[in-house]
């Protein structure tokens, strides 16, 4: 039996490639719209989103306003005219068209659901997420989606969390495992909510301390949670997921 049976993770920056899907989302919706499509204006946007999306995860502002401001305020610090409202609603409709995963992660989820429950938990909006996860081929292998937009609570909030394990049927949370990107969202939540952490360092940033696991591959997630026996065994296909109808 593995080590952990249950695994709780974060989708963008985890088992989704967010930054590859922005990006593409982000150019698309200039274009549209017929401005600045630039590097120097993506990453105006980027610094943007990213301290309001930090505001959110510590309960200063809600995502309805996350939502409303970050390209307004785009639009203000490039000094260009155009509602904010209009673009973000078209860059989410992109950005949901955008399945791009991390390399592996597809192949990690396939033997990861032989020994574990997998379930993603993402502060990321319902539609456009589902859209995604759905696309790129890993829902199936999940045994829930939990978004918070239908929780009602975002990350770090241990509420996520703690909807997650009652929905999914889960009594022994010393072998539930955290697995995300965000020392912040992921991890942070994971120990609010008293679980295991296992932070995902794929870009190869300074260690930090605050998960109880830091993992730079999959190959080492898998050891974290399977036993040698089951180590052994990786590649095979007498898979638990077999998917009727695909």
């Amino acid at each position: 039996m593995a080590y952990y049976t249950c695994l709780l993770l974060d989708a963008d920056g985890t088992v989704l490639d967010f930054e590859a899907a922005e990006h593409k989302a982000f150019f698309e919706t200039m274009e549209h719209f017929e401005l600045p499509a630039t590097n120097e204006t993506l990453e105006t946007y980027i610094k943007i989103n990213k301290e309001l999306w930090a505001a959110l995860e510590n309960g200063k502002i809600k995502k309805e306003k996350l939502l409303a401001q970050r390209f307004a305020k785009l639009l203000e610090a490039i000094g260009a005219q155009g509602s904010g409202a209009e673009l973000n609603r078209y860059y989410l409709e992109q950005l949901g068209t955008h399945p791009d995963l991390l390399p592996g992660a597809l192949e990690a989820m396939d033997e990861l659901a032989e020994v574990a429950t997998l379930a993603i938990v993402s502060n990321g909006v319902e539609h456009v997420q589902t859209s995604r996860l759905e696309a790129s081929g890993l829902a199936p292998y999940m045994d829930g989606i939990f978004i918070s937009e239908k929780v009602g609570a975002e990350k770090p909030n241990r509420r996520m969390f703690d909807t997650a394990i009652r929905q999914l049927g889960i009594e022994d949370t010393s072998r539930v495992l955290v697995v995300g990107d965000s020392l912040s969202a992921d991890i942070r939540g994971g120990k609010n909510a008293g679980l295991a952490t296992c932070w995902c360092n794929f870009a190869g940033q300074e260690e930090a301390e605050e998960a109880d696991h830091t993992i730079h591959s999959w190959q080492q997630l898998y050891e974290l949670v399977m036993e040698p026996e089951e180590l052994q065994n990786l590649g095979q296909k007498n898979r638990k997921h077999q998917f009727e109808n695909q």
